[in-house]
């Protein structure tokens, strides 16, 4: 068998103290990959931007790539008759467990 390279393996308990850490929004002052210091963007004092978090929903509901009114149509109906056939399915199956256990007991 060929031995395992044990420096390249990190111990269990080091993983979980890291996984345990704060994140860097929580952190007053953390230290980027390359040394220097990281200050967390200021939140407003509320915490919440109303205009901000507007205009960013607009810019998101722009890229979204609507159907049309085809597929709408068609994905609906296959929706709604695909739950009509399961629930007529599991009343079918109902009724006959009923039936069964009527004449079992």
């Amino acid at each position: 068998m060929a031995k395992k390279d044990k420096s390249k393996e990190r111990p269990v308990k080091a993983q979980k103290q890291q996984a345990s850490k704060p994140s860097g929004s929580s952190v007053k002052n953390s230290t980027a990959k390359n040394g220097k210091e990281v200050k967390p963007k200021a939140e407003s004092a509320g915490g919440f931007d109303l205009v901000k978090f507007s205009k960013e929903t607009q810019e998101e509901l722009a890229k979204v790539v609507w159907p049309s009114r085809k597929q709408l149509v068609s994905e609906s109906a296959a929706v709604i008759l695909m739950v009509t056939l399961v629930a007529t399915l599991i009343y079918f199956f109902d009724n006959l467990f009923a039936w069964i256990s009527g004449k079992v007991f």
